[in-house]
């Protein structure tokens, strides 16, 4: 059959390890037999990030501005021992962490629900999405080891010259310091981007920090939500039967584990992090959930939210046979080609994007399915498949489906 054709390319984000292969394989199996795929190709390997000193992660992110939509594989983020394995000039900080900064917004994360994978949290009937605000905090910190006594002072030196201080600790011994940041027009954004999403999806909102012991950083997200919500968006809530609520993260984690899902939980950076691998995990696996980074600007970059499955590369480097879920990565890739084919009035994309995630799920639920998957499903005679041979069996199906 003729191939499917773009109007406008999209950017593409190489990455690392396990994932680094299943991204060709997607791509030649699931991709480009069927779409004239045109794209702005930039390698996040980290090989290639500390060749160029990581501006190739910069320059993906523009290009995200400029393109409109990225898909991006999984990445490393180094730590030492990774300095030390791959020979780094230095330890460069989260590629995600620097295109987040660069495109602000915020992060939706929603599980991928199948037939056959039930929740771990039996009361859980339907999806909850993650909305992680996609600046600052750790990700854009300042650290520093404490070598032994001293004052340890928080400064701020205004425009004007003025300085305004504030003690952090007095040590009498080594330590650590971290400084963090935030914007108020970021956390703004962060927002304004929740309360459209939940107006969009008629779900209700949640938002929650830990304001009782950070009483200006988190409670001045806690005051930006309240002012939006109140000046902007309380009536539209009221008129679409929907509520937005404020609670502390710990209850919130409480109240997430006796809820039915179906709703929209607002974390903080870091929170949304954690969080949201928490609750992939509990919905099945953390290879089964999407990522989308939606930017104020209106750009849309599509990712795996799982790291690079560093075990399963290992072996795969030995010739030893793997069984990587390749679920996120495969809707990575459709997330951004049915963007991209909305964006350009191209509805044959969008079909088959459509197409691509039914396949998918299909597959999975016609009991062939990577190894995680076979450990859990409820599904009788479920045949675990390796990590090509199930990006083969979608293809089989993808193919029946577009005929």
């Amino acid at each position: 059959m003729p191939k499917i054709q773009m109007k406008t390319a999209l950017v593409e984000m190489d990455g690392d390890e396990m994932t680094r292969i299943i991204w060709q394989m997607v791509k030649d199996h699931l991709i480009c037999p069927f779409v004239e795929l045109r794209s702005e190709y930039f390698d996040l390997g980290l090989e290639n990030r500390d060749r160029t000193g990581d501006q190739v992660t910069v320059d993906s992110a523009e290009a995200t501005r400029r393109l409109g939509v990225a898909v991006k594989c999984a990445t490393i983020t180094p730590n030492v021992q990774r300095v030390e394995e791959y020979g780094l000039h230095q330890m460069w900080k989260s590629p995600n962490g620097t295109i987040r900064a660069i495109l602000d917004g915020t992060v939706f994360r929603t599980p991928i629900v199948v037939g056959g994978i039930e929740p771990v949290v039996r009361n859980w009937k339907k999806p909850i999405t993650i909305a992680r605000h996609a600046y600052g905090d750790v990700y854009k910190n300042a650290e520093m080891r404490i070598p032994g006594t001293g004052r340890a002072e928080l400064v701020f030196t205004a425009a004007d010259g003025s300085e305004t201080r504030e003690l952090i600790h007095e040590f009498s011994g080594p330590g650590v310091l971290q400084g963090m940041h935030n914007l108020d027009s970021s956390i703004g954004s962060f927002a304004r981007s929740c309360l459209e999403y939940a107006l969009v999806t008629r779900q209700d909102l949640w938002f929650a920090s830990k304001d009782t012991i950070s009483k200006t950083y988190d409670h001045r997200f806690k005051d930006v939500f309240a002012e939006v919500f109140e000046a902007e968006y309380r009536e539209r809530f009221e008129a679409a039967g929907i509520e937005y609520f404020y609670t502390l993260i710990d209850d919130a984690v409480a109240r997430v584990m006796k809820a039915e899902g179906g709703f929209i939980w607002a974390c903080k950076n870091y929170d949304g992090d954690v969080m949201s691998d928490m609750l992939s995990s509990a919905f099945g696996s953390l290879a089964m959930m999407t990522s989308v980074l939606v930017s104020p600007e209106g750009s849309f970059e599509y990712e795996a939210a799982h790291g690079t499955v560093q075990r399963h590369y290992y072996r795969h480097l030995k010739g030893e046979p793997t069984s990587t879920n390749s679920v996120a990565t495969i809707f990575a890739w459709s997330g951004a080609l049915r963007k991209r084919g909305e964006m350009d009035a191209t509805p044959d994309l969008v079909s088959f994007a459509n197409a691509l995630e039914r396949a998918t799920l299909g597959t999975i639920e016609a009991g062939r399915m990577t190894a995680d998957l076979a450990r859990i499903t409820t599904l009788a005679g479920a045949q675990a498949l390796d990590t090509e041979g199930f990006i083969l069996a979608v293809a089989e199906r993808l193919r029946a489906e577009l005929a």
